[in-house]
């Protein structure tokens, strides 16, 4: 079958022959359809060898089952089904094998293409709320909000009655993001001066550094990326007497416990009833993926990108 892997230098990604995937106990195998571009997979793939194979998010149709024995395993979804979900690598190809607690039926309302795009962003955006707990009333702030997860964060964080600002880059990132729910939408922090009871952080360095000056006293900074690859400089005397908790988080590092397709399919309903926003911003042949990547990497794509896994024309 196809697939794509790194090239190893500045191409980034491109097709190759690969070994048909199968399914082993308690997984299925699934047509791809459709995947998304992360900016963890491209940080990877700059600095990857070249045969590395990307790929998180995935939507398809199951193609097979697994088996118990010489019989399906029970409850797996049945080939034909629609179902979405996350890889530890290796989805962007026409087949992958995925254990079936990683995915998520695709409800009527939501096409392959928007459901591709929820999984890392959405996993990432949903888990890191959570870890403040109730957010009712409180004050988020969502750095790098034009991204995959800042659109998704502040749909949920406001979804739970916070009160959301948002941090963009360019002024012209932060389109759209009030109508996403963000009470205020600002270009870099360094004017910023109000206290957040969450700050969810994924630049890194000086941004890192500006959301342990912003986090209340007791609240919580969730740092889940460094897109600026830059070291953090703080003044720890500036944080302890808060007695507030820096928390990473990576999304891939707990996947695998029954709390993650509940997820996906609670992310994939309010998606299909248009509760969440998915906001694709560009949709291109997975032949096209250099030129999305780059795309990516140059920051003029506010939301996410997704990929059409095209079936190989026989000759």
């Amino acid at each position: 079958m196809r697939a794509l892997s790194a090239t190893g230098d500045g191409g980034l990604v491109e097709p190759v022959r690969v070994p048909e995937p199968s399914a082993g106990a308690g997984e299925v195998l699934v047509d791809v359809r459709a995947v998304s571009v992360n900016r963890g997979e491209l940080h990877r793939l700059t600095a990857a060898a070249a045969g590395w194979r990307p790929g998180w998010d995935f939507a398809g149709v199951v193609a097979d089952q697994g088996t118990s024995g010489d019989a399906p395993a029970a409850g797996l979804p049945a080939p034909g089904t629609r179902v979405f979900g996350i890889a530890d690598g290796g989805s962007w190809a026409e087949r992958v094998a995925v254990p079936a607690a990683r995915l998520a039926v695709v409800p009527d309302g939501l096409s392959l293409e928007r459901a591709a795009a929820l999984p890392t962003a959405g996993l990432t955006a949903l888990r890191t709320l959570r870890m403040h707990g109730d957010l009712a009333g409180a004050g988020v702030l969502v750095t790098g909000a034009a991204g995959g997860v800042g659109r998704f964060a502040v749909q949920l964080a406001r979804r739970c009655k916070a009160e959301v600002t948002a941090v963009v880059g360019r002024p012209d990132r932060g389109d759209g993001l009030a109508a996403l729910g963000a009470a205020e939408v600002v270009v870099g922090v360094e004017g910023l001066e109000a206290e957040f009871d969450l700050v969810l952080e994924t630049g890194g360095g000086e941004s890192l550094r500006e959301a342990l000056r912003l986090v209340a006293p007791r609240g919580t900074v969730v740092s889940f990326g460094n897109s600026s690859r830059a070291s953090t400089a703080f003044s720890v005397s500036d944080f302890y007497p808060k007695e507030a908790s820096l928390r990473g988080f990576y999304v891939l590092n707990d996947l695998d416990g029954p709390r993650t397709a509940a997820d996906l399919a609670y992310l994939a309903g309010l998606a299909a009833t248009n509760e969440l926003v998915v906001d694709i911003a560009a949709t291109s042949d997975w032949r096209d993926a250099r030129a999305v990547l780059c795309r990516l990497r140059d920051r003029r794509l506010a939301g996410k990108a997704v990929l059409l896994v095209t079936k190989e024309k026989q000759s």
